[in-house]
């Protein structure tokens, strides 16, 4: 009997409870708001209503992180690169079935209710209540969407992530309140839309166009009916219920969705048991992003791209702002990559020189007058395999840009020392009779400090002496003769020729070095660097800053800002087309004759460091100017005597070696185009 009573008592106490859980709620609801099931626990209901007031009201539809798409100058897909791998899709773009699936499994009375269900808050405290847990919750989609927008903005950061997920009083009452604001703003519609837009997936899949396809490799808006099932009732736990890993847990959640459905009418009886008949029928797509899968060698200029969207203030004032931009994603980035002259490199750099071998080459394809960079690779493939010889520096750029400390450029410096010489009033007739080996003349530098004249320099054969003309000592690259017009130039106008041209310091940052072996090429710079030098040669003067990039399209559809060429006049049309003429020599007859194209005008000059140790060739015609180095990339050793290209190199020069790599590209890349002409100029 004590017994009976004491059950009783507790059974009025379980109701009391209940009461005073529902007292909690209308108390709320009076001041204006609903509180979810949490009150009960001993919430008052002025609190709760001070608390919900004192919340700011400024809940704003969040831009998702989602992928962007590099893409070349013909609209081909370079690569898919993201953060996170998201598509936002809109409504129309989503299977109803996976909208009616969601409701049914989540949150039946959507459509119904406001951002709370009262029903479903009182149905919940009845049954904590009764049980004295806390098993039902009482959230609804929009609740639910709030807090997928506190977890998203968490990033991957797991002690955010974790605090955007705990179910505390506090976070109820702010999800409540924002749930109320977007219930006021938005369309049950565009609610939904964008749940099934943040919501994760499991398998590195965000939202739900990229859980289409990962799991079936179809798009959202066909997705059947089991398969509709199968994500609705996965994002509840989509480890528990990861359909590759625990395919039985998968289905039976599934098969209950399909119940639900059916319950609900939504479904026939008759469509549900066909539906839950039938295997899960995955067709997992592996995740496919990143420049690594880009072909045809573009991984790095793939990986350049990314690093222009990092560091250029085109796309944020701080470099927080940019990575936060390059974060969320959601880019249409149209680039100059021009998919023919890139396919022609490619085939020639690995084609010359082998992935394997100690020495690399790399190259850079620039066009005149607009400084569009249509071309770029080298021999090892982008990757983090050294099995495979593959590496993520980019030789063609700086450091800064993804690249390494750069090349010393040998005798590919000498035209800008030339064109020094003419914009200082020199003449092409200058000549110098000179040795093959002589002291270096005495120069200053820009703060007027005199460098002593001492030590020598020397030419590449002893048979190099006598008189020579630009002209011939350009064609056959007279270090001696160089060494006196870089002398009567003047060195600081050598060096603001440089700095006009593009290249203001060193590949790896360092200060670019103002002394007289500049003319040797003694400092260490890019293929892209001296590419865009040229083409100032061939586009007459006017140098243009290598660019990536035409257009980039937003997530939102507007255009972003993108760096620009910001081509000028750097010397006179006479002066360029004077260096060009020079530079025809040296393919026509000169060093560079086997880099020499055939049907159409070049220009080029070689380029050998000391001992070998690199070997360029930059050259152009009036459509494309490029630049090729061969180099050993690790503590470079003398090429003379290695392996390259599955043949012996007795004797390493930038026109037998570097020029040959040259010549292939560009007349792939230039097949099929009209041959320009340079302009005629009279050399003495």
């Amino acid at each position: 009997m004590a017994q009976e009573r004491a059950g009783a008592g507790m059974r009025k106490f379980g109701h009391g409870l209940r009461l005073i859980g529902i007292s909690v709620v209308a108390g709320v609801v009076a001041a204006g708001i609903a509180l979810p099931a949490v009150a009960a626990a001993g919430l008052g209901a002025q609190s709760a209503a001070d608390d919900f007031q004192s919340l700011p009201d400024d809940f704003k539809t969040p831009a998702l992180s989602q992928a962007s798409t590099i893409l070349d100058a013909q609209g081909g897909t370079i690569a898919t690169v993201y953060d996170r791998d998201r598509t936002v899709v809109p409504a129309d773009q989503i299977s109803p079935l996976v909208k009616t699936a969601l409701v049914d499994i989540e949150d039946n009375r959507f459509y119904e209710h406001g951002a709370i269900d009262l029903k479903g808050v009182l149905r919940a405290l009845d049954k904590n209540a009764s049980s004295g847990t806390t098993a039902q919750g009482a959230s609804t989609l929009t609740q639910q969407y709030v807090k997928n927008v506190f977890v998203d903005e968490a990033g991957d950061d797991p002690q955010k992530v974790q605090e955007a997920q705990r179910q505390t009083v506090g976070r109820k009452i702010q999800e409540l309140k924002y749930a109320i604001k977007l219930e006021e703003t938005l369309s049950k519609d565009q609610i939904l839309t964008n749940y099934l837009n943040i919501t994760f997936f499991g398998e590195k899949a965000y939202g739900i166009e990229s859980a289409a396809r990962r799991y079936f490799g179809v798009h959202a808006k066909d997705l059947t009916l089991p398969q509709a099932a199968m994500l609705a009732g996965l994002e509840q736990s989509p480890t528990n219920y990861d359909p590759v890993v625990n395919p039985t847990a998968a289905k039976d959640r599934r098969d209950t969705v399909l119940r639900k459905m059916a319950e609900y009418g939504h479904i026939t009886k008759e469509q549900a048991q066909q539906a839950i008949a039938t295997p899960l029928g995955l067709n997992v797509q592996a995740p496919q992003q990143g420049c690594i899968l880009a072909k045809q060698g573009e991984g790095f200029f793939c990986d350049y791209v990314r690093k222009v969207v990092l560091t250029d203030p085109a796309f944020g004032k701080s470099a927080a702002e940019r990575q936060a931009v390059w974060k969320r994603g959601g880019l249409q980035i149209h680039t100059t990559l021009d998919p023919k002259a890139q396919a022609a490199l490619y085939t020639s750099v690995t084609g010359h020189v082998n992935a394997g071998d100690q020495a690399a080459t790399a190259m850079s394809i620039v066009e005149p007058g607009t400084g569009k960079i249509l071309a770029m690779g080298q021999s090892r493939p982008y990757g983090v395999d050294d099995k495979q010889h593959q590496t993520q520096i980019n030789y063609n750029a700086t450091k800064a840009m993804g690249g390494g400390l750069g090349f010393p450029t040998g005798s590919t410096f000498k035209p800008i020392v030339a064109a020094a010489a003419l914009e200082s009033g020199l003449t092409p007739a200058q000549s110098y009779t000179t040795d093959y080996s002589i002291p270096w003349p005495a120069m200053k530098d820009c703060s007027g400090a005199k460098f002593p004249s001492s030590g020598q320099v020397h030419n590449d054969s002893p048979t190099l002496t006598g008189q020579f003309t630009m002209k011939t000592a350009m064609a056959q690259s007279v270090n001696t003769y160089f060494a006196k017009l870089e002398a009567d130039t003047g060195l600081c106008n050598v060096a603001q020729m440089t700095n006009k041209l593009g290249i203001t310091e060193q590949a790896g940052g360092e200060k670019l070095q103002v002394v007289p072996s500049m003319t040797l090429g003694s400092n260490d710079l890019t293929p892209l660097a001296m590419a865009g030098v040229y083409a100032a040669f061939a586009a007459h003067g006017t140098y243009c800053a290598p660019t990536a990039l035409t257009s980039v399209t937003g997530p939102d559809g507007k255009q972003l800002a993108v760096p620009q060429a910001n081509c000028s006049s750097v010397m006179s049309a006479d002066t360029a087309d004077t260096v060009t003429a020079m530079l025809k020599g040296v393919v026509d007859d000169g060093t560079g004759k086997m880099a020499g194209l055939t049907g159409r005008d070049s220009a080029g000059k070689t380029g050998t460091t000391n001992e070998s140790r690199q070997v360029w060739f930059v050259g152009y015609t009036p459509e494309m100017a490029g630049a090729t180095v061969v180099s050993d990339t690790d503590n470079p050793k003398p090429l003379d005597g290695q392996k390259i290209g599955g043949k012996v190199i007795d004797q390493a020069f930038g026109g037998t070696l570097a020029g040959p790599i040259w010549r292939d590209a560009m007349d792939g890349a230039l097949d099929g185009t009209r041959a320009g002409t340079f302009p005629s100029v009279q050399l003495p």
